[in-house]
């Protein structure tokens, strides 16, 4: 969510790229394996046979572990969403345990923690403007922290009371760092670049295989080059969602709702 470079312009990118990628690897493992007929094995089509078929194995395992490992992280996110909306509704309730003189005030600044809380996630795919509002957000947390302990010390107020009230706003706090550093949790560059590698070295090899046939079947290239690329884009947009077509906008919904009944 907050990193500097929005994911979901460079992810379009690398999944064009890798698209003509695979398209140029496909034609030129076709001329390597008719270069191979025709200087050394006239009579043999050119045959990779085990080789090829480790390779593409290879390519699946890695699609299917990069694809589960971006859902799983996605699932985090919304339980992690779910779970700061409960955190939310539990401090804002036991805002009545303080003294009365000062629940209007802390009500107040709590409202105005919702709706940045809200506002962060609502200014993407802005990044600037959302690291901005999450500043303003934790600005507010700290005003929040500094009302209640000021709270503990009034009179009307209970020392055992502040046992509840104070726990419930560091778990609704924490929820933000935990948030925060999921947007930030991904695969190490190195297993794209070894998928995009794999990808490209799967379309050569299977263009060598294609060598033999007399006609050109542009439509099952096109195909398999259009399958790959899009499949890596899903990858990448799954990783970093709100950024991109997967957003996270039905459990934001939550915490409007949330923030509606604050009276």
């Amino acid at each position: 969510m907050l990193e500097i470079v929005n994911p979901a312009v460079f992810g379009a990118g690398i999944a064009a790229g890798l698209f003509v990628g695979i398209l140029v690897a496909l034609a030129l493992g076709r001329w390597i394996g008719k270069r191979t007929i025709a200087q050394a094995l006239p009579a043999l089509p050119p045959n990779i046979g085990s080789l090829e078929s480790a390779v593409f194995a290879l390519l699946g395992l890695l699609i299917a572990f990069t694809f589960s490992g971006a859902l799983t992280r996605f699932d985090v996110r919304r339980a992690q969403a779910v779970d700061e909306v409960n955190a939310i509704g539990t401090a804002y309730l036991r805002i009545d345990l303080l003294p009365p003189g000062a629940q209007p005030r802390m009500r107040e600044t709590f409202r105005e923690y919702v709706d940045s809380r809200i506002a962060t996630y609502a200014k993407l795919p802005d990044i600037t403007a959302a690291k901005a509002e999450l500043e303003r957000s934790q600005q507010l947390q700290a005003e929040i922290w500094r009302q209640a302990v000021q709270a503990g010390g009034q009179a009307g107020g209970h020392p055992q009371a502040m046992l509840l009230v104070m726990p419930a706003f560091n778990d609704m706090f924490n929820f933000t760092t935990l948030r925060i550093a999921a947007t930030q949790m991904h695969p190490p560059n190195v297993i794209y670049g070894m998928l995009i590698a794999l990808a490209l070295a799967s379309a050569l090899l299977a263009g060598y295989q294609s060598a033999s046939e007399k006609m050109y079947d542009w439509m099952h290239q096109i195909g398999f080059a259009a399958i790959v690329a899009l499949t890596v884009y899903v990858i990448l947009d799954i990783e970093h969602p709100r950024l991109g077509l997967v957003r996270l906008d039905a459990i934001d919904q939550l915490m409007v709702n949330a923030r509606a009944g604050m009276k």
